[in-house]
């Protein structure tokens, strides 16, 4: 074989044309790929000869080495020891003349760490364990050794055992003892490196690291800041590698991804922490719909074996679309309750409320039907519905029935039945079980509204035993066509950017820049998983002039902060477009985790604390002259407050 691979080289590395070097291409390609295909040797380089999770009867009478930690004992007869890979028991020597192996074991408390010598064994007959993979055999312990001691634990190591978020990441080391976070971690290492396997190996992108100590940029999430050591100069740390995606697409790398770390100054969420990382691409010569294959494929090569395959391509859908039917630009598309308009149903209604809002611009009546809702919703569960609608969208939301004893003596909702029951029913195909939620207003802010009725109607029907949301299908979905601004919220006389400012306007709204450039739409996408968006992206503005225009003209933002990105679209920038996926809410989701802290070796707790080191923590004034900084410090009063966010108080 090596001879034979010594002559192939020795041919190739003649220059006798294109050919050769596509056969060393190809045969490359296939040694790399064959030798991803081969089971990992989880034994080599250590002083174990397997591991504890891989032993069955195929290894009866072998002679093995373990190392791990002792999960429990029984009866000081029978100890399981465990490791990364799983469990396995073993059997306590009790003749004389194993004294000191019985005495190690018996005496190490759970959790300590040793190493084993034995002979792998059958167990009797009856004993087997079918829970477990290793269920068939035991190990015959001959030598044991001590490797380190464990204290007494603040929480034990096991699943079923309930521990508070706070105490898991201030023991964030024991915590990842656990099987959960080992399945996770692992997991998540496995896409990424199918992920690099696809990018790099069969499309030739290019992984380029970018800088993360960078300079204030406009608009987006607030930045943590870095102070430097020149007075009055700081860094900040970037919210993504967008701008430097862009410059590599200008210095013809055409094609970069990175696995890259991203800061945003915001409170944590169950999806979101100060710290992120995205799989970050970024491809010249592109269109919309190349970028959505790529993912797709991505997606496709890098998903879970025991997931079950993935169906391409995704479907797709308008933001329009998504906010009429789903109240929202991430719907989960698992379930039904699609948003109906029913406007014209009311058009001559007598009803105070509906007739004052179809009157207004915009102006529409919309429902959602809650199947079962009479079954399941009691009248305990409509009130929180309606105060939510009252104050946080000032608007009225009537829960009707097709059963006039069910409207908990609302005049309203009879009448309306009794006005307009029959169409409704036509319209929303209502059964005798069913609720309908009717609202009626300004069209986004009913369908916004509506959309998180919509979640919180699956809510309770599911506490209450109704399946809607399977959560073994993985159903991804395209939205598409977004508007390239939004009035700001502070002042709704001023644009600003709905996702960032180097994305490209549709081609066919190019001219309502200089026009009415709050009806352009982008030429944006977001991929979105069971209501959760896992990555956005866009085509860029490759050009100097339309991206200053957008900056100056539209935004109003100081173009200086961004004049060395200005300057290099000028020096012949290609066409180019890309996206980032969110890896921790997509490994989340893939593992069915409650919070991406689950798949995050050491996360920052739910107020962007890291509860096992203390951080942030305090610097001496004197290590900060270097920096030409003072603290100013608090008020007595505001100290006060603080205190009630000491980092050992739960935060979950």
């Amino acid at each position: 074989m090596f001879c034979w691979l010594n002559r192939l080289n020795r041919g190739l590395a003649t220059p006798t044309g294109r050919i050769p070097q596509l056969i060393w291409g190809t045969f490359s390609r296939s040694l790399v790929l064959s030798s991803q295909r081969r089971i990992p040797e989880f034994s080599s380089f250590v002083a174990r000869t397997n591991t504890c999770g891989e032993l069955r009867s195929s290894h009866l009478g072998q002679e093995v080495t373990l190392c791990g930690w002792i999960q429990y004992r029984r009866q000081n007869i029978f100890l399981v020891l465990r490791d990364f890979h799983g469990l396995v028991q073993v059997v306590i020597p009790q003749d004389e003349s194993a004294a000191s192996v019985k005495k190690i074991l018996c005496e190490a408390p759970v959790e300590s760490v040793v190493k084993v010598s034995g002979t792998v064994i059958s167990r009797p007959p009856g004993q087997e364990n079918p829970k477990m993979p290793t269920g068939e055999i035991e190990i015959k312990v001959k030598t044991a050794e001590l490797l380190n001691s464990c204290k007494k634990l603040p929480f034990e190591i096991k699943d079923f055992v309930k521990k508070t978020e706070a105490l898991r990441l201030q023991y964030r080391y024991l915590d990842l003892r656990s099987f959960q976070m080992q399945r996770n971690l692992r997991l998540r290492s496995q896409m990424v490196m199918k992920m690099r396997e696809y990018l790099c190996n069969l499309h030739g992108f290019v992984d380029v690291e970018t800088p993360t100590l960078f300079k204030r940029t406009p608009g987006g999430a607030k930045e943590f800041v870095i102070p430097s050591r020149e007075p009055g100069k700081f860094y900040s740390l970037p919210q993504s590698p967008q701008q430097f995606k862009q410059l590599l697409m200008v210095g013809g790398i055409d094609r970069y991804f990175q696995v890259a770390r991203c800061y945003r100054d915001e409170g944590s969420r169950p999806d979101r922490q100060p710290e992120f990382t995205q799989i970050d691409i970024e491809m010249s010569f592109v269109d919309q719909t190349g970028i959505q294959r790529l993912i797709e494929g991505l997606l496709q090569y890098s998903w879970p074996d025991d997931k079950g395959p993935l169906g391409v391509p995704f479907p797709s859908m308008t933001f329009a679309e998504a906010l009429a039917s789903y109240g929202t630009d991430k719907p989960d598309t698992r379930f039904g309750m699609k948003i109906v308009d029913i406007s014209d149903v009311f058009r001559n209604t007598k009803v105070g409320f509906l007739r004052d809002a179809l009157s207004k611009p915009q102006g529409a009546v919309k429902a959602i039907r809650v199947p079962g809702g009479a079954k399941y919703l009691k009248r305990k569960d409509i009130e929180p519905i309606r105060k939510f609608a009252a104050d946080h969208f000032n608007q009225e939301v009537l829960p009707v029935f097709l059963k006039a004893n069910r409207h908990w003596n609302s005049p309203v909702a009879n009448f309306i039945m009794e006005e307009q029951g029959l169409s409704l029913t036509r319209l929303i195909e209502i059964q005798e079980e069913d609720v309908i939620l009717l609202t009626a207003g300004e069209h986004r802010r009913a369908c916004s509204l509506l959309g998180k009725l919509r979640l919180e109607c699956a809510d309770l029907l599911e506490a209450r035993g109704v399946v809607l949301r399977d959560p073994a299908v993985f159903s991804f979905l395209w939205v598409v066509d977004f508007p390239l601004f939004l009035p700001k919220e502070e002042n709704p006389g001023e644009l600003e950017s709905a996702h960032h400012p180097f994305t490209a306007p549709h081609p066919s709204d190019i001219h309502l820049l200089y026009t009415e450039p709050e009806k352009a739409r982008s030429q944006h996408y977001d991929l979105v998983l069971n209501g959760s968006e896992i990555g956005g992206g866009s085509i860029r503005i490759h050009e100097a002039r339309l991206q200053h225009h957008v900056l100056e003209a539209v935004l109003k933002e100081d173009v200086k902060l961004l004049s060395h990105l200005l300057q290099a679209l000028d020096y012949g920038a290609p066409p180019h477009g890309g996206i980032a996926l969110g890896l921790d809410r997509l490994i989340c989701l893939v593992t069915g985790a409650p919070s991406i802290r689950d798949v995050i070796a050491f996360p920052k707790s739910f107020r962007g604390h890291d509860l096992m080191s203390d951080a942030p923590d305090f610097i001496p004034p004197e290590e900060l002259k270097p920096y030409h900084i003072q603290v100013s410090w608090p008020t007595d009063s505001e100290a006060e407050k603080k205190s009630l966010n000491h980092p050992h108080y739960p935060e979950s």
